[in-house]
C-alpha cells in the first residue's frame, strides 16, 4: 500500500449525492470542511456522487451547486461528476477481478435479508465465471480486521468478516458501488483528509480494505456530528428534511455557527456570507464542535 498523505498539503471535499435539494445537514457538513480547509490553508472540493442514474438528478447536482454559491462556499478546483467516470471504475473493477479478489453473486435480496446483517458468503465458493443475467460483484473479506484513528471519533476497528462480510462492489444493475467509487476518487483528487458525517464512519474499514486491494493511498479521516431531530433521527432527504432556504444564507450561516459553538458576534447579523465565514475561519477550530455523535436542531424555529 502507498504512503499515508498525512505530509501533504491539506486537500478536504464535499461529495454530495443529487437525489433533490441541500437542507440543513448537507449544508452543515460543507460548511465544516469548507472552514477546516479554508483553516488550514488548504483545498475544499466538491464531488457530485451521481453514480447511479436511477436516483440522481442533474436538476439537484445544479440546485446543490448554486446554493453552495449562495452561502459563499466556494470549491478551489473543477467540480468532478462521477456519472462521467464510469471507464475508470470498469477499468478498477477488472483489476479486482483480474487478481481473484472479487466473486459475482446472484443472491436474491430476500435471501440477504433473511440473513441478517452478514453476508452469508453464499456465493462464494460457487463457479468464478459469471453468471447469465445480472450479478453483482463482491469483494472478498476473508478474515481482515481494519482498523484506524479518527481525528474526533478516536480508535475505531472492524472484523469485516464476522461484522461485514464480502461486500458489493458493483451492483446487480452494472453501476459501480459506493464505496469503489469514493475510494478511487478520493485518491485521484489527492483528498488527504475525509470529512463526512459520523453516521458513515462504519464505512470506513471497507473502504480502507478496497484503497489496500487497489494499491491507493490512505486519507485521514474525520467523523463529525450529524444534525439529529429530538428522536435522535439523522436530518436525511429520507426522513423528509427540508430544503434549505438559498435565499436567506446569511440566517443559515448564523445559525449552524450558533448550533457548533461559534456564535458570532451580533455586529455581523445580517453581513455577507463571505463576511461571516471570515469571521469564522479566523476563530475556527474543529475540536470545538459540540462532543456526541448527534446535535439536537428541533429546537430551531420552523
Amino acid at each position: 500500500m502507498k504512503p499515508l498523505l498525512s505530509s501533504a498539503p491539506y486537500r478536504g471535499r464535499f461529495a454530495p449525492s443529487p437525489t433533490g435539494p441541500l437542507h440543513l445537514g448537507s449544508l452543515y457538513t460543507a460548511l465544516v470542511g469548507f472552514c477546516e480547509a479554508r483553516r488550514r490553508r488548504g483545498a475544499w472540493l466538491v464531488r457530485i456522487d451521481d453514480a447511479d442514474r436511477l436516483r440522481c438528478r442533474p436538476i439537484h447536482a445544479d440546485d446543490i451547486l448554486r446554493t453552495l454559491e449562495k452561502h459563499g462556499l466556494w470549491w478551489d478546483e473543477n467540480v468532478l461528476f462521477q456519472s462521467h467516470r464510469d471507464e475508470i471504475y470498469r477499468a478498477a473493477l477488472e483489476r479486482l477481478v483480474s487478481d481473484g479478489l472479487v466473486f459475482p453473486c446472484t443472491c436474491p435480496r430476500r435471501e440477504l435479508a433473511a440473513s441478517g446483517q452478514v453476508y452469508p458468503g453464499n456465493c462464494r465458493t460457487r463457479d468464478r465465471r459469471p453468471p447469465a443475467g445480472e450479478h453483482a460483484l463482491r469483494l472478498r473479506v476473508d478474515e481482515a480486521v481494519v482498523g484506524f484513528d479518527d481525528r474526533l471519533q478516536g480508535r475505531f476497528e472492524q472484523d469485516l468478516g464476522n461484522e461485514v462480510g464480502d461486500f458489493v462492489v458493483r451492483r446487480r444493475d452494472g453501476i459501480p458501488a459506493y464505496h469503489l467509487a469514493t475510494v478511487i476518487d478520493d485518491a485521484e483528487q489527492g483528498v488527504t483528509e475525509v470529512l463526512r458525517g459520523v453516521d458513515l464512519l462504519d464505512s470506513t474499514p471497507r473502504q480502507i480494505l478496497l484503497q489496500e486491494r487497489l494499491g491507493l493511498p490512505r486519507p485521514d479521516y474525520c467523523h463529525i456530528p450529524v444534525l439529529t431531530d429530538r428522536g435522535g433521527i439523522k436530518l436525511s432527504k429520507q426522513a423528509g428534511a427540508r430544503a434549505v432556504d438559498a435565499n436567506t444564507p446569511s440566517k443559515n450561516l448564523w445559525t449552524l455557527l450558533t448550533l457548533l459553538g461559534f456564535a458570532p458576534e451580533p455586529g455581523l447579523l445580517g453581513a455577507q456570507p463571505a463576511e461571516i465565514l471570515d469571521w469564522v475561519v479566523a476563530r475556527w477550530d474543529i475540536r470545538c464542535l459540540p462532543a456526541g455523535q448527534g446535535i439536537d436542531v428541533s429546537g430551531l424555529a420552523p
